[in-house]
C-alpha cells in the first residue's frame, strides 16, 4: 500500500488539542498507524533523577498521534489536503494534491 504521509512531510492537525497547528514528520509508527510531529502533542514528563539525567525534573516531551489526525499541507495553498496518486512523465508514481493538484515533494528529494 502507498503511503500518504512520510518522513520530513510537513502536516497540519486536523484534531484535538493541537488543531490547526503545524509541523514536520520526524517518525512514522507504521504498524501502530501513528506519526511523530516535531512541536506537537508535547506532554510533560516528570522524571526521576537518574545517572543519565542527574537533574531529573518535568520535561516536555514529544508524543504519537494517530495518522488519521494530521493532514499532508498543499504546496500551493498552505492548507491541509487529501491525496491522490499519479504516475508522471517518467514513470515513477507521486503523490498529488487533491484541492490544487500539485505534487507533493519527497522530503529526501528536495534535500
Amino acid at each position: 500500500m502507498a503511503a500518504r504521509l512520510r518522513k520530513g512531510d510537513l502536516v497540519v492537525v486536523i484534531s484535538g488539542k493541537d488543531k490547526g497547528k503545524t509541523g514536520k514528520i520526524s517518525r512514522i509508527m507504521a504498524e501502530d498507524d501513528k506519526v511523530l510531529v516535531e512541536g506537537i502533542n508535547l506532554v510533560k514528563r516528570h522524571m526521576r533523577p537518574t545517572q543519565k539525567n542527574p537533574q531529573g525534573g518535568i520535561l516536555e516531551r514529544e508524543q504519537p498521534m494517530f495518522a488519521s489526525k494530521v493532514m499532508p499541507v498543499d504546496p500551493k495553498t498552505g492548507k491541509g489536503t487529501r491525496v491522490r496518486f499519479k504516475t508522471d512523465e517518467k514513470g515513477h508514481k507521486v503523490r498529488v494534491a487533491v484541492k490544487s493538484g500539485e505534487v507533493i515533494q519527497n522530503a529526501k528529494a528536495e534535500e
